[in-house]
């Protein structure tokens, strides 16, 4: 009798080997401008793949352009913003794609190990590609706080200044490994937290990220070495408010629908 190991094909061992690699880690990212890949031809005696269209699996994900100038920076590097942004940020978005595509091909027959591997790659990748989008896009203006957000961070944390000592620290706990900082709107609650998380899978499951900060060392150590406070300066004093402004009064709103 044939074991349920003896199900796993060629093709689907070397497909899980190829996506194990996560892109906050150096030399794992792919470069932006190489072709999407495609799945891998099954082998002879293989089952062939399924082909019905699954819109939640689509792996059709384009990544999103930096919404400022890399060069425009105030000490960030255009050749730090552009490395980040191409082969970090467009690594997660073409892996994605792929562990969508095999994720396609999974059914009842599928070894349920090979499934978790999948599904785990997944939500790495999507969130690495959901945190991109919002570290890039609350950059490229002055860093100066004004508006709802700065009523509401002292509301929450006493003052504007005492807030960003949290998510400053916060940062800097993260120094020297890896992670997110994250200040998010909670929408079961509608209050403010600033979370750490350790990699792209720790999130805060009713939070809506309105202000996000990668402390991933390939953010910071092409300019900054191991200097990590330097590389948070540099992150506040580039920080775009309006945008995280916007982004509060949508999760307010949404706050308000869900509580009907």
């Amino acid at each position: 009798m044939k074991t349920q190991e003896h199900h796993l094909s060629r093709r689907q061992v070397l497909s899980i080997s190829a996506l194990g690699c996560t892109v906050g880690l150096p030399g794992c990212a792919t470069k932006a401008n190489e072709p999407a890949a495609s799945p891998p031809t099954p082998e002879k005696g293989e089952p062939k793949p399924m082909t019905t269209t699954i819109p939640a699996l689509s792996g059709t994900h384009q990544m999103t352009p930096l919404p400022f100038s890399p060069s425009s920076l105030n000490g960030l590097s255009e050749r730090l913003i552009r490395s980040h942004h191409e082969n970090n940020y467009g690594g997660a978005v073409k892996n994605l794609n792929r562990v969508e595509l095999e994720l396609r091909q999974t059914n009842a027959e599928t070894p349920a190990f090979v499934v978790a591997a999948l599904r785990d790659r997944e939500l790495t990748f999507r969130n690495s590609k959901s945190l991109h989008e919002a570290y890039f896009g609350n950059l490229g203006a002055d860093g100066k706080c004004s508006g709802a957000v700065e009523k509401a961070l002292a509301g929450a944390y006493g003052s504007l200044g005492r807030f960003e000592e949290h998510f400053r620290a916060t940062g800097a706990g993260l120094g020297g490994w890896s992670g997110w900082v994250v200040l998010a709107l909670e929408l079961d609650t509608g209050a403010l937290r600033t979370i750490g998380a350790g990699h792209h899978t720790q999130a805060l499951a009713a939070g809506v990220p309105l202000l996000v900060m990668d402390m991933y060392e390939h953010s910071y150590q092409m300019d900054f070495g191991a200097a990590v406070p330097r590389y948070i300066d540099a992150f506040f004093n580039n920080v775009n408010w309006d945008k995280v402004n916007e982004r509060m009064s949508r999760a307010e709103r949404a706050v308000l629908a869900l509580q009907g």
